[in-house]
């Protein structure tokens, strides 16, 4: 398949769909959703330029590593915890790129998903300068100001222009500034088409700049610096209850301890299968 993939056999698409699969990855479940990577860093240019390569996120590095100073707050962070058995466990993230409700909040704008996200919300949409607005908000909140968020991206960013748009005329409030919520505020290149979005967003992904370096980030999410030295080394570690394959609830015999883990990992993501 690698080999299919280096001769543009298949798109990079499709193989990041093969790969989610292979990791137990499934439309079917909002907790172990297909997770897609950021590839691009220009939401701001009147043109995207798919020949810059300033233009794409750095696919080598995970979210919460895309700036420096970040990168060097995330690794304090883990220096500084002891390892212990509790939740104050030793990681870099105690926030995952991929859960039920990041899922949801992408697509609050179609149903099923307004009714999964109010359901995970405690019966009502967010409040409004939390909800999925603006694709270039979301970007640097994810890789730059949030340091409670390293989210990534779901397929439905590379072929579905219709979860951008608010057809449903769903009343999602209205935002400090007074912003009343509506479709999503799309980058000036994309001349507020959510099909042209797509359009640039897919070709992106199928850049060049993408298929030299997408080998990285799949590393990072589904190889092997998905978690031990490797990914201490690349700032790629997680909450321990997150790598949930790992873990054997069958050992732990507390029903509590046993019901916390099950609920976080529910809750808060869970790290693909190793591929």
């Amino acid at each position: 398949l690698f080999l299919s993939l280096q001769k543009r056999e298949i798109s990079n698409f499709d193989y990041l769909m093969y790969l989610n699969t292979l990791a137990g990855r499934s439309y079917n479940d909002y907790m172990q959703y297909p997770v897609f990577p950021w590839v691009l860093a220009d939401y701001h240019s009147e043109t995207l330029n798919l020949t810059n390569p300033h233009t794409f996120r750095d696919l080598s590095k995970p979210m919460g590593a895309q700036t420096l100073e970040r990168k060097h707050k995330f690794i304090q962070r883990f220096n500084e915890v002891e390892k212990t058995e509790d939740l104050s466990a030793q990681c870099h993230y105690c926030t995952h790129y991929s859960s039920a409700i990041i899922v949801a909040s992408y697509l609050v704008r179609m149903e099923p998903f307004t009714q999964t996200f109010c359901s995970l919300q405690g019966g009502s949409f967010d409040v409004a300068d939390r909800m999925f607005h603006s694709v270039k908000s979301t970007w640097e909140s994810a890789s730059r100001d949030n340091m409670s968020d390293v989210r990534e991206l779901i397929p439905e960013f590379f072929y579905l222009p219709e979860f951008l748009t608010n057809a449903n005329h769903f009343e999602l409030g209205c935002m400090q500034d007074g912003t009343v919520l509506g479709d999503v505020q799309l980058p000036p290149w994309a001349d507020g088409d959510p099909h042209k979005f797509i359009l640039l967003h897919r070709q992106a992904l199928e850049s060049d700049y993408v298929s030299a370096h997408l080998h990285c980030w799949i590393d990072l999410i589904f190889g092997h610096k998905q978690h031990g030295s490797a990914a201490v080394e690349a700032v790629n570690t997680y909450h321990p209850y997150f790598y949930g394959d790992k873990m054997d609830l069958n050992n732990i015999k507390d029903p509590l301890i046993k019901s916390t883990i099950l609920g976080f990992i529910s809750n808060f993501g869970q790290i693909p299968k190793q591929v």
